[in-house]
């Protein structure tokens, strides 16, 4: 299935990541989590297709994509970057592999942050939020997502580290069996992994070395 779609605005998030909000068709729906393939309507881009998250809640009016674009090659997220209002994509089936569970420790490394955004958002209207913790990689603090709106979610335990800001405040430290030991004390609960498949590897490795049940784990497969 293809379906074409207007965006309707496009809302800065940090230097290389926007919100882009694009029209929704009727009966198109989609569970907090979920994703579909993406394409820039336009000559030369409608077969390059992308996989991108959606970010609204269910019930929204529109759909929203959280995007990072990578200005160091010639690609779809950089050619997303010139995009506005009125200019085309092209979506396809709805698909995705993270659904929520229950209450548990949701992990990422930078952009793997944008499978949970529309999760967390849906606890947070539902008054569900409380035992979740979110736990983000990044290299600075200035390529953290929506930083702010996951700092004001009533119940989320939020815990940043950056590897590459040394003038940063946050915590700065890698995702090791260490950092494991000492920020994730309690494996009898669920995981959710997102980020480069090397980083999301690893950690399934460290949590299951450290005794956590691989069924309790999900990933962005």
């Amino acid at each position: 299935m293809q379906i074409s779609v207007r965006i309707l605005d496009t809302i800065p998030v940090t230097h290389n990541v926007r919100h882009y909000r694009v029209e929704r068709p009727k009966g198109y729906n989609f569970s907090p989590g979920q994703a579909t393939e993406v394409s820039i309507d336009r000559e030369g881009w409608r077969d390059e297709k992308h996989p991108f998250t959606f970010t609204c809640l269910p019930g929204a009016e529109w759909l929203e994509f959280t995007i990072k674009s990578y200005f160091d090659h010639s690609g779809v997220t950089n050619e997303l970057w010139s995009l506005g209002p009125g200019d085309g994509l092209i979506l396809r089936d709805v698909w995705g592999t993270i659904q929520y569970k229950g209450p548990g420790t949701f992990i990422a490394g930078g952009a793997g942050v944008t499978p949970f955004i529309a999760i967390l958002r849906q606890l947070q209207a539902t008054g569900k939020l409380k035992g979740n913790r979110l736990i983000v990689s990044n290299r600075t603090e200035k390529d953290i997502i929506l930083r702010d709106e996951f700092e004001a979610m009533d119940g989320l335990d939020v815990l940043w580290t950056v590897t590459g800001d040394s003038r940063s405040r946050l915590l700065q430290e890698r995702i090791d069996a260490d950092f494991t030991r000492r920020h994730v004390p309690d494996l009898q609960r669920n995981f959710y992994l997102c980020g480069p498949d090397a980083m999301v590897g690893d950690i399934r490795g460290l949590l299951e070395a450290a005794g956590a049940d691989v069924g309790n784990v999900t990933w962005e497969k």
